[in-house]
């Protein structure tokens, strides 16, 4: 029997969609998971026991992570939870509460939505590092990302939702060098046109547009699409890479003539 620990990974935003789908994913591959989502979150609850029932480990701990007064007491028992964590995945975020023209938008609504997708995640991100650097761990070990599309393909009618995108694209690479002396690999994956919760607003939307060939793979991207790629990335298949750039778009940022 193998006796060796297994790796552990933090997934934020874990309560549905694509964080469930990452945390599950994570799980089948060897992980055991660390979920979080706001606090009083049933998806949360929900989650665990998806992955507890596969007989994997899995705990809840809850945080807002746009509260980062609280993240030191945070990664400490996310940390604890496992005994380390090898892998963190930045997913949580927003969308903007209402899509409106670039030239009304609020300093309200482009606060919330850089606090929880960019910045919230940054010093998440800086805490768990420094962490990370100090401890000696057997197992590969990454920071994985999850930015959009709309990191590249500008959307006038939610822009504060594009900036924290191409924000966390960058921050990807920040760190990627910054940590790689200590073998910490960072990666983005940044998901197209995705079947969730948030994009449910505009279904109809994209169904047609994708019959109309928006994207080369003709159908709607799922969250175990994504959850795929991260638990690729996790594991280290791409081990000799950082700072790479995962597109689950189904081609839609391909260019043709």
């Amino acid at each position: 029997m193998d006796n060796q620990p297994r790796p552990s990974a933090l997934v934020t935003g874990a309560g549905r969609g694509i964080g469930r789908a990452i945390a599950l994913a994570l799980s089948r591959a060897g992980f055991t998971i660390i979920a979080n989502d706001l606090p009083g979150s049933e998806g949360l609850v929900e989650t665990v026991a998806a992955i507890r029932e596969t007989g994997r480990e899995a705990k809840p701990v809850a945080l807002d992570i746009s509260q980062i007064e609280q993240h030191p007491q945070f990664v400490h028992e996310a940390w604890n939870a496992f005994g380390g964590i090898d892998c963190l995945v930045n997913n949580a975020g927003v969308s903007v509460s209402v899509r409106d023209d670039l030239l009304k938008m609020t300093p309200e609504s482009y606060d919330r939505v850089m606090n929880i997708n960019l910045r919230g995640p940054f010093f998440l991100t800086q805490e768990i590092a420094r962490r990370m650097i100090e401890a000696n761990s057997s197992s590969f070990r990454s920071i994985i990302t999850v930015s959009s599309i709309n990191a590249e393909f500008a959307s006038i009618d939610r822009g504060e939702y594009c900036i924290s995108k191409t924000g966390l694209s960058m921050m990807a690479q920040l760190f990627a060098i910054r940590l790689a002396e200590h073998g910490i690999g960072s990666y983005e994956i940044r998901p197209g046109i995705i079947r969730t919760q948030m994009t449910a607003v505009a279904r109809e939307k994209y169904d047609r547009l994708i019959a109309e060939g928006l994207t080369p793979i003709k159908r709607w991207g799922e969250p175990d699409d994504i959850g795929r790629a991260a638990a690729m990335l996790a594991s280290g298949q791409l081990g000799y890479s950082t700072g790479e750039v995962v597109r689950v778009d189904g081609g839609l940022a391909l260019r043709s003539l």
